[in-house]
């Protein structure tokens, strides 16, 4: 790869963060608001989207609760940040194994901030931005080692779509 290709594939993850979970609106979203905060928030990440009909299908499905007065919570709003990046790489039934797991075994609030910390440390050391990958946290249960390789597939599966859609980008421009 050329220089001028490896930074526009860096363009838009440098800046990359999700919201922690405090940061996260606490007073309660509606349906299209939801959508467009959470679409907002996972924008660079190509490949990876949510639609309303989406989030009305997860609640259908019970991977979360119903809103509560047609308005989602923080918590709620965490788990769709979570289902919104892993759906491309997990089935339902699988993301349903994942959140039971993690519901038995940890806070959501814990959780979602690991999940945070350790999808932007593998997405910048994938994308260069990092030279070294640190494992986040101490504990190494099964549970933390699934949900890495689970981040890994997602942050695999943004590069290469972005890669290629630079690919294409630059074909056309030929």
């Amino acid at each position: 790869m050329d220089e001028q290709f490896k930074v526009k594939m860096k363009e838009g993850i440098a800046g990359f963060r999700l919201p922690s979970f405090h940061e996260i609106p606490d007073v309660g979203l509606f349906l299209e608001q939801t959508t467009k905060y959470i679409a907002g928030v996972i924008e660079p990440l190509i490949g990876v989207s949510i639609t309303s009909s989406m989030i009305s299908n997860y609640v259908k499905r019970k991977l979360i609760e119903s809103p509560q007065k047609k308005q989602y919570s923080r918590e709620q709003i965490a788990y769709l940040i979570f289902i919104a990046i892993t759906k491309s790489v997990l089935s339902l039934e699988n993301l349903q194994t994942m959140i039971t797991m993690q519901k038995a075994s940890y806070s959501v609030e814990r959780a979602y901030e690991y999940f945070c910390r350790e999808l932007e440390n593998i997405l910048f050391y994938t994308f260069g931005l990092k030279e070294n990958y640190e494992t986040v946290g101490i504990e190494n249960s099964y549970q933390k080692t699934i949900l890495r390789n689970a981040i890994i597939a997602v942050v695999h599966k943004v590069y290469l779509e972005k890669c290629l859609s630079l690919m294409q980008e630059e074909n056309k421009t030929k």
